[in-house]
């Protein structure tokens, strides 16, 4: 804090030099994220969950793989819309404590999206249909369309838990980068008056 006094006693407490950077620094973190497009980042990751989520529906209705067992659409859908609904909160707020919760929780999506995407492979390499059989109405077994549109479901949810994957290491990317950026400014306190205050000493006379 800052003091100046002039000639006639008046004592003036100037604007806090930290407060000042502080401020700068919060307008100037809030215009780059900003520029980053978390909204945007966060719709779509908002969509891709909701996508995965309803395009499972159709697993329960064919044969029961790994991939319904573990719920992996639902669990994997669901961090996706988080993930997507923190980083919309951070573009209307844009404070370093979203912005870590929205790091957090977007590493915590890719990693996420990295286990899925090995599940959905594994399950799709080890759940193959079998061969058409064609029965007297020259029609294959029932099992074979079955595990056929489970196999392009699962294909589907795939290239969603990808697209999910790319996303989310953007958004990690860009608000890693912000972080070290601006974390340094973290510390300061907010505490100091915003604007000069003056002070006019008392009447002795």
């Amino acid at each position: 804090m800052a003091v100046a006094i002039s000639r006639d006693l008046t004592v003036q407490v100037l604007e806090d030099v930290n407060t000042v950077k502080l401020s700068d620094q919060q307008q100037a973190l809030r215009a780059a994220i900003q520029k980053g497009e978390p909204k945007s980042l966060g719709v779509a990751q908002v969509m891709l969950g909701l996508m995965v989520m309803s395009y499972s529906i159709p697993l329960h209705c064919t044969e029961v793989t790994e991939v319904v067992l573990l719920g992996v659409p639902w669990w994997s859908g669901l961090m996706f819309i988080i993930a997507g609904v923190i980083a919309i909160i951070l573009d209307k707020h844009g404070t370093m404590n979203i912005l870590r919760v929205c790091l957090l929780v977007s590493v915590v999506s890719t990693l996420l999206s990295v286990v899925a995407v090995i599940i959905y492979s594994v399950d799709i390499d080890k759940n193959v249909e079998p061969l058409c059989v064609k029965s007297q109405r020259s029609r294959c077994s029932q099992r074979y369309y079955a595990m056929k549109l489970s196999k392009g479901v699962k294909s589907s949810l795939l290239v969603f838990t990808l697209a999910q994957t790319v996303v989310s290491s953007i958004v990690c990317f860009l608000l890693f980068r912000q972080r070290r950026n601006f974390g340094q400014y973290s510390s300061l306190s907010a505490g100091g008056p915003s604007t000069p205050t003056l002070l006019i000493p008392p009447d002795l006379n």
